[in-house]
């Protein structure tokens, strides 16, 4: 009682000293105007003035950033304010950093600004902003010296001085504690790599906090998806010895569950009869071991249904409960409050344009305010994998029932280089591409590409819009060159082809895959090459239409262990020399029969027919030597004198299994399981070549292994069945990596 009699007390004396403004004296402003000052101010001449309002004055001018020190007295109706203002930056120069994109970038991310005001308190901020960016980039142990040059009329130069230092190189990555899951794997999750003298490109290789703290996240999400949901990182230390580092993490995985049961729980004002549907996709996950990926697509079912009823306002949240070794799902689905979205601010982006983030948010200025919708669009930003961290604020609007939700975007570079190397039984091969996922701030991705091999030189450039003209479907453009030189054979042939194409989700889980393409194929023959051969000699232009749909079923895109997908394509003629049609079908299913054995079954059919012409060389078709281990590379089907000359039709079944602990983890060795079988036959061309219409199947195993001169990948098979022109390869092995 005495506190409020206090307050009340001191609020009736601030308004007992109020006083009319009716004259403003300014003095110390040199580059600021009087008007300004007023406007920045909220100063209004003849308006009654007390103390409260008086301090919204000196917090209103201090805000600016423009004063560093701000007086003010208001006495027999003259508001005087003493002003001294912050040196202005004239200049920002950085030494001890070559590169340009670098220093655009420190600049960009640095609170003071060239023609800013200098302010000594964000000089210090903008130290550490400048230490995590190397740090990110492997510097560690950067220095960063500042000073500043006065000028006249209250100038300064900003000098800026960064010592780098060396990179620290990641030596090791450990994984220790009840982690349950091999290294081998694990090392696949992180983003963290060790450093290896042919990783010579990649930025992976250097600790980084930043990604020592994605690691912590990826593995856990990792570990969840494998049914660990109380896994815990409870540590990851970084032991540096000079310009090396030993990473450690510390993983407690727990115990794993399975999820028994799932469960609604209905605000009363909605009607039960619409989520009946759920009782499908509840079905067909109980029984299987937890994972947030299976949580996401229930609500996304929730979602659906939600926006079937037009229903507004409905929020839901999930509620894991554990029970007995055992998890069940509690979906609790509510009213929630009746706000709607009355703005929303981007903050943050310097090159990304703006309408690439609202493009992606799945909630508007206007719409009824969800958190649910709101969470989403963060996280669908985040995984456009152009920003370094996205935020949200949410606050009360110019009403109680609106919001004003603010999203900051932290960008981050987002220009990759790759490149791959390898050696083996069947050659060596190079690859080579150079990637940006924002091109010119659009949200665009931009890639280009070599890659050679022994007798094919391929290259080329594809675009792809994610969001074409914000309506929610990618867009394609390609183009790409391919030369093939078979010498042995007699022939070669020049490929170039260009095309244009979109990508869409038609309905939940299956994508519609439209395009065009136009193809220019040079084939040249010498005397030695057969008389059929001969006789496909030419040049020839092609335009197709192609069309792909896709139904994917998968419990994630990455590592699945259970689900299938299934992709089918068609080629259709438009206008074509040689006019064909093409058809293609791949089926790939999953199955986990442990904590660390998946098995896989696939399935791959193609053929390819003439219209009124037989089939040109170049269109003929081809196993993948992953489908049909056993046998050489092109080296399987019909036959042509000595060429080797692909069939109209292809098909080939996969079983496939690893077997993750048959070794110690020490030996870095995975080893893998298969059966494969397969088919390449007809020619249209000619009655006078065999068509070899007859299964080729073998069986092996397949071993990987990190080796101290770079990964390393051993195939082991035993032919069942062959045709007698074929020739068969029992053992291949391939050195190589990208990095």
């Amino acid at each position: 009682m005495k506190k409020i009699i206090i307050a009340l007390f001191l609020i009736i004396n601030s308004f007992a000293n109020a006083e009319v403004i009716k004259e403003l004296e300014i003095s110390g402003n040199k580059r600021i105007s009087e008007e300004t000052i007023k406007v920045y101010g909220e100063i209004e001449i003849n308006k009654d003035y007390n103390n409260f309002e008086l301090d919204n004055i000196l917090k209103n001018l201090y805000s600016t950033n423009f004063f560093e020190d701000v007086k003010i007295n208001l006495s027999n109706g003259v508001l005087k304010i003493s002003l001294i203002e912050y040196p202005v930056i004239n200049a920002i120069q950085i030494f001890g950093e070559d590169a340009k994109k670098v220093k655009k970038a420190i600049l960009e991310r640095m609170a003071l600004k060239e023609k800013g005001p200098f302010i000594r308190t964000n000089l210090s901020s903008d130290i550490n902003i400048i230490k995590r960016a190397y740090a990110g980039l492997g510097f560690n142990f950067v220095e960063v010296e500042t000073k500043y040059e006065e000028f006249s009329e209250n100038r300064v130069n900003l000098i800026i001085n960064i010592i780098k230092g060396a990179k620290t190189k990641i030596h090791q990555i450990n994984f220790i504690g009840d982690k349950k899951i091999r290294d081998r794997r694990l090392r696949d999750v992180i983003a963290s790599e060790e450093h290896k003298f042919w990783k010579f490109i990649s930025k992976n290789v250097y600790y980084s906090e930043t990604n020592v703290e994605l690691d912590k996240r990826l593995l856990k999400n990792y570990y969840k998806s494998e049914g660990y949901y109380d896994v815990q990182i409870l540590s990851s230390n970084a032991v540096v010895s000079g310009d090396k580092t030993s990473l450690i993490y510390n993983i407690n995985a727990g115990n794993r569950y399975k999820i028994t049961k799932i469960f609604t729980d209905i605000d009363p004002v909605f009607d039960k009869q619409v989520f009946l549907p759920l009782e499908k996709d509840f079905k067909k996950n109980i029984g299987k071991y937890y994972s947030p990926f299976a949580v996401k697509k229930l609500l996304e079912s929730l979602d659906i249904l939600i926006a079937d009823a037009d229903l507004q306002f409905v929020e839901h949240s999930v509620n894991e409960i554990i029970e007995d070794g055992s998890i069940q799902l509690k979906i609790n689905i509510f009213e929630g409050a009746k706000s709607l979205v009355e703005r929303i601010n981007i903050k943050g982006n310097t090159v990304t344009n703006e309408n690439v983030v609202r493009s992606t948010l799945t909630i508007d200025e206007g719409d009824p305010f969800n958190n649910l919708k709101l969470d989403k669009s963060i996280s669908d930003l985040k995984s456009k994998d152009i920003f370094a961290e996205v935020k949200k604020n949410v606050s009360e609007g110019s009403s109680k029932d609106l919001k004003v939700i603010d999203i900051t975007v932290e960008e981050k570079p987002t220009g990759e280089i790759s490149a791959g190397a390898g050696i083996g039984t069947d050659g060596g091969s190079f690859a080579f591409e150079v990637k940006e996922n924002n091109w010119l701030g659009e949200g665009i991705n931009l890639s280009t590409f070599i890659d050679a091999s022994k007798e094919t030189l391929r290259g080329g450039i594809n675009v792809q819009n994610p969001n074409y003209k914000f309506s929610g479907n990618a867009l394609n453009y390609q183009i790409s060159t391919s030369k093939n030189e078979k010498p042995d054979s007699g022939f070669s042939n020049n490929v170039i082809t260009t095309g244009i194409g979109t990508t869409f989700e038609q309905y939940r889980d299956i994508y519609l895959a439209p395009s065009i393409t136009l193809e220019f194929d040079d084939l040249e023959v010498d005397d030695t090459a057969s008389k059929g051969l001969k006789s496909q000699a030419g040049q020839f232009s092609d335009l197709s239409f192609k069309y792909g749909i896709t139904s994917d079923k998968r419990d994630r895109s990455f590592m699945p262990r259970s689900g299938h997908i299934v992709g089918f394509i068609q080629s259709l003629p438009m206008y074509s020399d040689v006019p064909v049609i093409g058809n293609t079908l791949d089926i790939k299913k999953y199955n986990s029969f442990g904590p660390n054995v998946v098995g896989a079954f696939k399935f791959f059919a193609s053929s390819v027919n003439g219209l009124d012409e037989d089939v040109r060389l170049s269109r003929r078709l081809s196993i993948p030597s992953s489908r049909l281990r056993g046998f050489s590379r092109g080296k399987i089907g019909p036959k042509d004198g000595v060429d080797y000359i692909g069939g109209n039709y292809a098909t080939a079944v996969n079983l496939e299994t690893a077997l993750p602990n048959l070794l110690p983890e020490s030996s870095k060795i995975d080893v893998g399981l298969f059966l494969d079988a397969g088919n390449l036959w007809h020619v249209d061309y000619s009655n006078d070549i065999d068509d070899s219409n007859k299964i080729r199947s073998s069986i092996g195993s397949n071993i990987s292994w990190i080796s101290p001169v770079g990964p390393m990948s051993f195939v082991f098979s035993k032919n069942i069945t062959k045709a007698d022109t074929d020739r068969t390869e029992g053992f291949t092995f391939r050195l190589g990596t990208t990095f």
